[in-house]
């Protein structure tokens, strides 16, 4: 690796840090181009460089996140017996994430209030869910045996994420048993339905 390429690996990731932590920190309105750019020590050109804007850094933060949440999940659903083992793999990774220092899930709740307010942001989030959506209604229907039932996937995001937003607030508050028996009704009794 050349000195240059390395140099950029190294701006870009600084510039990820440093827009997790204020993202996390102040929210997404909140954190200007110039205060990511300070906090990594290095221009608002590279910000712009590296990523086109605020929503680029963004976009890149939780790609690489989900990047690394789907490689452990799948490891983890390939070795799985059950559709509870699947669904537990989910729960135990959106709840205590392999990378993102945890903060991944309080930066996909931002991106949900930014994308609200922004049709850019919005687009781009629908299209990165709906491939996961559709992953989930195929898993799902190969563990029950039946075909795949469309909206399935999205009600199991929600609901994941719901359960682990009121994780967050009261910890005490969703177990792992509790998060799997709610995630299987997300997804079984439509497949039920569509079985029948």
């Amino acid at each position: 690796m050349t000195s240059q390429v390395r140099r950029r690996a190294e701006t870009r990731t600084r510039l990820l840090e440093a827009a997790a932590e204020l993202f996390a920190e102040r929210g997404i309105e909140a954190s200007s181009i110039d205060a990511i750019a300070e906090a990594a020590d290095r221009t608002s050109g590279a910000v712009y460089d590296h990523f086109g804007g605020k929503e680029g850094v963004l976009f890149a933060l939780l790609e690489s996140w989900v990047d690394d949440v789907a490689v452990v999940i799948g490891a983890e659903v390939t070795t799985a017996r059950s559709l509870d083992e699947v669904l537990a793999a989910l729960w135990r990774n959106v709840s205590s994430p392999p990378s993102g220092h945890e903060r991944w899930i309080a930066l996909e709740h931002e991106l949900w209030s930014w994308a609200a307010r922004h049709p850019g942001a919005r687009e781009h989030l629908a299209r990165r869910y709906r491939a996961a959506w559709t992953a989930l209604e195929r898993a799902a229907a190969e563990w029950e045996g039946a075909a795949p039932v469309p909206g399935s996937g999205a009600t199991l995001v929600g609901v994941l994420l719901g359960l682990e937003m009121v994780r967050r607030v009261d910890p005490g508050s969703v177990d792992e048993a509790m998060a799997v028996a709610v995630l299987r009704t997300a997804v079984t009794p439509r497949i039920e339905e569509e079985v029948r």
